[in-house]
């Protein structure tokens, strides 16, 4: 795939590096799929606009502050249609991480106006390899929001959110390999979220499914053992089985602390 660099106008501009949309065979190649390209031509054109120009905005590239490029010098670029551009502009502009104003252009906003939680925003922040600020972030949100999510299903969990419960755990135990075991890890956080029967907290992991998934895989990349945080689960598990709400958000904050030493574990090794 050829990226294209576009020439600076006569205004300053960010130089933004362009690549071909990549087919959907590619894709599949590459294990990039994405749930928010549509169907059709041009919802394709569209979504490759959004992917291209938000990972370089999320990844730094494109530095807030910056102007991109004017519509049609852009349009032509990008190889698709000014329609396509501006479609792609109000999506982008919907995240926070760009703004346009008459006279001025489309300028990148300051990370404090991303809509952090926005799964793209974080699918993007992941794929670009998550740095230490953003890992200790997602920690201490898990640790607000995890603790209280089993402490609730403790209380409140049916049967059927208990067996799904099980059945997690037991693919975890299953696991012969590490994307096994993260799929699984992530479905039982999912099934803890579940069975708190609130569903604004259930909702929540649909948002942070994306760095929740890459967080398990770096913390289990870093033990020895990608299995070590088994005993953990199983004493979440447990305390939610026997209705012990405060030992299960007791379980969760040490499942939590402890993925907390092993990624700093992980950072130390990686600076020796």
């Amino acid at each position: 795939m050829t990226n294209k660099t576009i020439k600076e106008v006569s205004r300053p501009v960010a130089k933004v590096a362009v690549a071909k949309p990549m087919t959907a065979g590619k894709r599949a190649a590459s294990g990039k799929t994405r749930r928010a390209v549509g169907s059709t031509p041009t919802r394709n054109l569209h979504g490759h606009v959004v992917h291209e120009l938000g990972q370089r905005i999320v990844g730094g590239e494109l530095r807030p502050g910056e102007l991109l490029p004017r519509e049609e010098t852009l349009a032509e670029q990008m190889e698709v249609s000014r329609t396509a551009l501006r479609e792609a502009m109000k999506v982008l502009s919907a995240k926070g991480l760009v703004e346009s104003r008459p006279k001025v252009g489309t300028r990148v906003r300051d990370t404090r106006f991303w809509h952090q939680l926005d799964a793209d925003v974080l699918g993007w922040r992941c794929a670009l390899m998550p740095t230490e600020d953003f890992v200790r972030k997602l920690v201490e949100m898990r640790e607000v929001i995890e603790p209280a999510a089993a402490a609730a299903a403790a209380v409140r969990c049916s049967v059927e959110q208990l067996e799904r419960l099980d059945a997690a755990y037991a693919a975890m135990d299953a696991a012969k390999d590490l994307d096994a075991w993260a799929e699984a890890d992530l479905a039982f956080h999912e099934a803890v979220l579940n069975a708190t029967n609130n569903e604004l907290m259930a909702s929540l992991f649909s948002v942070i499914e994306t760095a929740l998934g890459t967080f398990f895989v770096l913390s289990a990349r870093t033990a020895k053992d990608f299995k070590y945080s088994l005993p953990h689960h199983q004493k979440v598990l447990e305390a939610i089985r026997r209705r012990q709400p405060d030992a299960a958000r007791r379980a969760m904050l040490r499942m939590v602390d402890d993925s907390r030493a092993n990624m700093e574990k992980r950072r130390r090794n990686a600076k020796a």
